[in-house]
Parts: C-alpha cells; sequence; structure tokens
C-alpha cells in the first residue's frame, strides 16, 4: 500500500487545507501550482495562473524575480522574514518567505514558494484581543447596570407611594416626571447590554436582510447620497437571526450615512472567503458582508476604541450602537472589522458558512 493510500487523501488536497501559501513554478518562473491559501492571498485564480507570464501571474513577486532565478541556478535555498511586498496600486503585505529548489519528475529544476502572511497573524492576535476585551466591557456593563437598577428600582417605588398620598395635581405633575424619568433610565440601562435571548437561528440569504435595511435607510436618504449594491448570488443560505442581523446592518449603514453627511457613497458588498480565523477557530467558508463609504474616516486615535461601550465621534452618539452589533455578531460565532482612512472606511461583518475545522474533527 503507497502513503497516498494509507493517508486516503491526495497531497494536492492536503496542501489546499493548508494555511501556508504554497506555490510552484518551473525552470521558467512559470507557475505550475497554487494552493488555496495562495489564492487568497494573492487574489490570484490558479486556473489562469499557469497560462500567464510570471509577472502578469504573480505581480507581488516581480520586485523579487532575480531572486528566485539565482536559486534556480545554485540550487540553494533561502528564506526571508518580514518580506514587504506590493503589487501596483494593490495593498501591501508582509510576509515570511521561504524558497526551496528541487527537481520535478523530468529532472528539471522548479522552485516551491512557501508565504506565511504577517499581516493575517497580527490580524489573528487584534480580532482575539477586541473579542476578549468586548467580553470582559460586557462583565463591567452587567455589573453597572445591577448596581443602577437597584437603587432606580427604590426611586421610582417611592415616587408611586408618594404620589398616591398627593392630592395637588401640580405637585403630583412632580411625582409623573420622576416616575417617567426612572423608566427612560432603566429602558437605557437595558438597551446598553443588548439582547437577553440567544438568537434564533434559522436558514437565511444574506441579501435578504440587507435589502430589508437598504429599503429602510433610503426612505430617508439624502438626495446626494447613494445606495449601491454588489452582491455575490452564489453565496449559500446562512442559519442566522433575521432580526439581529438587520439590527447590525441596520446600525452600520446608518452610520455610514451619517459620516457621509448630505453628500456622498455607500456600497453594500458581499463575498465569501477560505479559510478564515476567528477566535481561535479556523473556519473553511465565511461570509464577508462589507458595508463601504467614502466619508471623511474615523479619527485615528479612535480607531482602536469603537467597539468599545460609550466611545463616539458624534456629540450625539451614545457609543453603545458598533459594541452592540459586536456582540450581535458574536454569539453567531463571527466578528465586526473595520479598516478605515480619509475617504474610505469599511465595515465588515464575518460569519461563518460551513463547520469550523474543529467542528468537522469532533
Amino acid at each position: 500500500m503507497s502513503p497516498r493510500d494509507s493517508i486516503g487523501v491526495r497531497p494536492d488536497t492536503l496542501l489546499d487545507n493548508l494555511k501556508t501559501a504554497v506555490v510552484c513554478l518551473d525552470a521558467q518562473l512559470r507557475v505550475t501550482y497554487l494552493n488555496t491559501a495562495s489564492e487568497m492571498l494573492f487574489g490570484v485564480s490558479a486556473r489562469h495562473c499557469g497560462s500567464e507570464p510570471f509577472d502578469k501571474a504573480l505581480p507581488y513577486l516581480i520586485d523579487h524575480r532575480s531572486k528566485l532565478e539565482a536559486a534556480l541556478r545554485k540550487g540553494a535555498a533561502f528564506t526571508e522574514r518580514e518580506l514587504y511586498l506590493r503589487a501596483g496600486g494593490g495593498d501591501p503585505m508582509i510576509v515570511d518567505c521561504t524558497v526551496t529548489p528541487f527537481n520535478d519528475r523530468n529532472g528539471d529544476a522548479s522552485l516551491v514558494l512557501e508565504f506565511l502572511s504577517l499581516d493575517r497573524q497580527l490580524r489573528i492576535s487584534r480580532d482575539d484581543q477586541m473579542r476578549v476585551q468586548n467580553l470582559a466591557n460586557r462583565e463591567m456593563l452587567r455589573g453597572l447596570a445591577h448596581e443602577i437598577k437597584n437603587p432606580l428600582g427604590g426611586l421610582r417605588g417611592a415616587a408611586q407611594l408618594l404620589e398616591r398620598e398627593i392630592s395637588d395635581p401640580d405637585l403630583r405633575e412632580f411625582t409623573t416626571i420622576i416616575i417617567r424619568e426612572a423608566d427612560r433610565l432603566h429602558n437605557l440601562v437595558d438597551g446598553m447590554l443588548g439582547p437577553r435571548r440567544p438568537p434564533n437561528k434559522q436558514p437565511l440569504n444574506i441579501h435578504e436582510p440587507l435589502e430589508h435595511v437598504r429599503a429602510l435607510v433610503s426612505a430617508d436618504l439624502p438626495t446626494e447620497v447613494t445606495l449601491q449594491r454588489d452582491y455575490d448570488p452564489s453565496i449559500p443560505d446562512i442559519q442566522a437571526d433575521r432580526e439581529q442581523l438587520i439590527q447590525t446592518l441596520f446600525n452600520l449603514v446608518g452610520n455610514a450615512v451619517t459620516a457621509l453627511g448630505e453628500r456622498g457613497d455607500i456600497m453594500l458588498r458581499t463575498r465569501t472567503q477560505r479559510l478564515f480565523t476567528i477566535g481561535g477557530t479556523q473556519h473553511r467558508l465565511v461570509v464577508r458582508i462589507d458595508v463601504i463609504d467614502n466619508g471623511p474616516g474615523i479619527p485615528r486615535d479612535l480607531l482602536p476604541r469603537i467597539f468599545h461601550p460609550m466611545v463616539s465621534s458624534r456629540a450625539e452618539g451614545t457609543g453603545m450602537g458598533l459594541p452592540i452589533a459586536q456582540y450581535l455578531i458574536h454569539l453567531h460565532q463571527g466578528l465586526i472589522e473595520c479598516e478605515s482612512r480619509p475617504g474610505q472606511t469599511i465595515f465588515s461583518v464575518i460569519l461563518p458558512l460551513e463547520a469550523s475545522d474543529d467542528e468537522h474533527q469532533r
């Protein structure tokens, strides 16, 4: 029995499930193989790379062509740490890269390139820290809510007793105000905590709540603000709570409208992404919902704290919309990410579409 038979899995299938990006090049630096992680890292398709010249197939590696040719000539492997890659107007990336020469089955010189995205590791670390911080914030809010509700209930009860003893209508007006304001504060505290029930997950086309939110927002949209769509219709149904997703998306789209003021563009975009890690768990497939606006952006000093309670760039803002939205998505084992610079802000809702690798193994 061959090793392949004993494992029961084809080598290319194993490579496609690696987190490390693997690229194979022949003696002319033509692409002979790309695994799934490479397609995601470089934003290319393995189907088309084999027919393209090296410079067009992998533009991120153009500046490093001479090193690859030297590795082929000398047959010497090398590793570069924190290698900076950039392609045209694309976003730069930082990777660790290992290049290993080998001879293919015909005896011709070839190269195996392995890439580990440091950007990805930094994102995972940042997301994990954010999840821990959000859990700590929620525990703090629960404690604060308990401390507020107890005296608030006593205050309301005392006002009700006092109201029964007062016959003067003018004085009873003051007790009515106390009771009404106590109720308002009680509701505000409940709103800070978010929903008390777990999500009622049902099969859902992700574009249905998106279209519902788009219709709601479009009714009051300023004349010179456009709301566009770029949907991937092939995305399969997701197990999710429709009302909680609507609440989350309405918050994100509403924030984009507010950021633009009277003029600007908003794009709602959906895509799938493979091999995405959330909270230390790798998911084989996730859906990404992007809410993109071309407004002034979020101030740099505020950006790391936007999901913290009571943090808002608007004087009239409560600072609770984004923390609650993040909590609702956490209930779906997902997360919300944000990238912002002047002229472009992207809030990305990321939700698992398939069971994680850990769930598959159980």
